[in-house]
């Protein structure tokens, strides 16, 4: 997942002049012009819009057919309080025409009622005695039916968060808030603007607790969405078929700490720091989310800002980028540590490897340390090689490290003063997702943040109003840092291709 198995970036343009001027020439801008690409991005107004949406009572969905009832332990990677979060996805679809007279609510709910057969440990609960557990009890997953009377092109050209309204789009159901004795999985589907016309689309917003996670990069390996996906395929084509490709694998005691328990590496992504005292917190309602697009010209011009014998991958270029443009934005004091933690998929690490059906979770938060002052002032090089090295630490003795330390010192919470945490899904096959209306026109995480911490950013593919692939990367700052971040995107594209 996060640098791991991803290809290389392209070999750099000719010359870094030709990059410049593909830069400003795709917002029809002259050097010498203060606003660029990303500030333009910001000002750029959202559509203005005002909808409303009628709600079903929620109602929870079992299982098909009886599953086992028994206790499944999460492994002491699980356990840990930084994954105590609810993270909202949300899907938009297209209407499609060959669709017509299937109703998306009973689709989605029929394949997920097949699909917690296989996966029944989310139609569960979570309890904590000391250490959670899943008790599969059948309980069922909450989903909620509601109509928007919106259509799909009233969101605009571009679709990206942050969407307007999306309060009315995320809707958290009277006891869906928590994390234990609650439901682990939250499915809201809006059949948006149905009555209207032939651009209409469905709207599904899921949430759920770090109990699986799909980010993932290989096809085979997200078997969730799979047998929701193949699930959905057998019932319109009336097949009787009811085993999925891919059976689910629990093994979470491969991720439980040894005994006795042996922490071998420092993990900086743990440590416990105290706010900086001159520092003037913001206040928790005073932030700005925002989504900022990274196609084939903004990765090439970034690139071109690092010696030709360097080829980081698309996410350590971008990770690197942002990390820097962040901190000077926030205008850090020098002598503060800052770290940008990189979550890192280590499946691969693992000898033997995972079983491909393991959906559980197997990833660590390494962290790039280093003070406000050398990143800023250091060359752009520096930070990737602070990220680079970050990621690469992470191995198969690394988790069990980490394992150990959740055991030994308590179920620590990663570093949040001077942090930033990013988490790729570019290769998570979100917008792949199908339930016969095609794949996603976005899919992906709703918005940057989880729990209290607003400073997770999201690489999420996605598609521009012109056509063009690229990443959006979701951010989340004090609405006075936003502006003074874009113009930091664009300032140092600018400025360092003159110097290189």
């Amino acid at each position: 997942m996060l640098g791991m198995k991803e290809e290389k970036g392209p070999e750099k343009e000719g010359k870094e002049g030709i990059l410049q001027k593909k830069f400003r020439r795709r917002e029809g801008r002259r050097e010498g012009t203060a606003t660029m690409a990303f500030s333009h991005d910001l000002e750029s107004p959202s559509p203005s819009l005002v909808f409303s949406v009628r709600r079903k009572q929620p109602e929870l969905v079992a299982p098909a057919r009886p599953t086992p009832r028994e206790r499944k332990p999460l492994s002491d990677i699980d356990c840990q309080k930084g994954l105590r979060a609810q993270i909202p996805i949300v899907q938009f679809y297209r209407n499609e025409p060959s669709m017509a007279g299937k109703d998306p609510v009973e689709v989605i709910r029929n394949a997920l009622k097949q699909t917690l057969v296989f996966y029944y440990p989310l139609a569960g609960r979570l309890r904590d005695n000391g250490k959670l557990v899943v008790d599969c009890n059948e309980e069922g997953v909450m989903f909620i039916e509601a109509d928007a009377d919106v259509t799909l092109d009233e969101f605009g050209d571009f679709l990206k968060p942050p969407f307007p309204c999306f309060h009315e789009l995320l809707y958290e159901a009277p006891g869906s808030e928590g994390i234990t004795d609650s439901p682990i999985l939250l499915i809201q589907l809006h059949a948006a603007g149905i009555c209207f016309d032939n651009h209409t689309g469905n709207t599904t917003e899921v949430q759920w607790f770090h109990l699986c996670y799909p980010i993932q990069p290989h096809d085979d390996r997200r078997c969730w969405h799979n047998l929701l996906h193949a699930r959905h395929r057998r019932n319109l084509k009336g097949s009787t078929t009811k085993q999925p490709s891919i059976f689910p694998v629990w093994h979470r005691d491969l991720l439980c700490a040894r005994d006795p328990p042996h922490v071998t590496f420092d993990h900086h992504e743990y440590q416990q720091l105290s706010p900086d005292p001159n520092t003037v917190e913001p206040n928790p309602t005073d932030f700005q989310h925002h989504s900022f697009f990274f196609g084939p010209t903004e990765v090439a011009a970034i690139r071109a800002l690092l010696p030709h014998h360097l080829n980081p991958t698309t996410f350590e270029l971008l990770t690197s980028y942002i990390w820097r443009c962040r901190t000077k934005a926030l205008n850090i004091p020098a002598e503060n540590e800052v770290r940008m933690m990189c979550l890192a998929d280590a499946r691969a690490k693992f000898d033997p490897s995972f079983s491909v059906g393991y959906y559980g979770n197997c990833f660590a938060f390494p962290a790039a340390v280093t003070t406000a002052g050398k990143l800023s002032e250091k060359s752009f090089e520096y930070a990737v090689g602070l990220v680079q090295g970050a990621i690469g630490k992470v191995s198969e003795e690394y988790m069990r490290s980490v394992a150990d330390l959740m055991v030994s010192e308590g179920r620590r919470l990663f570093t949040v003063v001077g942090s930033c945490l990013v988490l790729d899904t570019t290769h998570a096959g979100f917008r792949d997702l199908d339930f016969g209306w095609g794949k996603a026109v976005y899919g992906g995480m709703a918005k940057a943040g989880a729990g209290g911490f607003p400073a997770i950013n999201f690489h999420v593919p996605c598609e521009n109003a012109k056509g063009e692939e690229g990443t959006l990367v979701l951010v989340c700052l004090p609405s006075q840092v936003m502006k003074a971040f874009a113009k930091e995107l664009d300032h140092n594209i600018v400025e360092g291709n003159k110097t290189t």
